[in-house]
């Protein structure tokens, strides 16, 4: 994993999106939830030439490593998990979590 945290402005919503609050990699839009499709093969190596919106589909209750928004691109169909954000936007996440998982199909 290559830690890579800088403020954007997301391509979905159009909010400026400030670093990760705690300190991690900010990985997509705490206001939309939305991501972009930059990572090819390892978090942070920029590498994907997609560079296709990634829209949240659904979430994850992970033991580990705690709430976790899978995310899908709406260009390419590629899919990834990123880990929420203690900023996120908690009511989109639990609008998530009542997404049926025979709609996501």
């Amino acid at each position: 994993m290559i830690k890579i945290d800088e403020p954007f402005t997301c391509l979905k919503c159009k909010m400026p999106v400030k670093k990760h609050p705690d300190g991690s990699c900010r990985n997509h839009c705490p206001y939309c939830l939305f991501s972009m499709h930059v990572d090819l093969e390892t978090p942070g190596d920029r590498l994907s030439e997609c560079k296709g919106l990634m829209r949240p589909v659904r979430i994850e209750l992970n033991k580990k490593k705690g709430v976790r928004i899978f995310h899908e691109c709406v260009q390419c169909g590629h899919t990834i998990f990123n880990r929420s954000a203690s900023d996120d936007n908690w009511n989109l996440i639990c609008e998530l979590s009542r997404v049926p998982s025979d709609e996501l199909d």
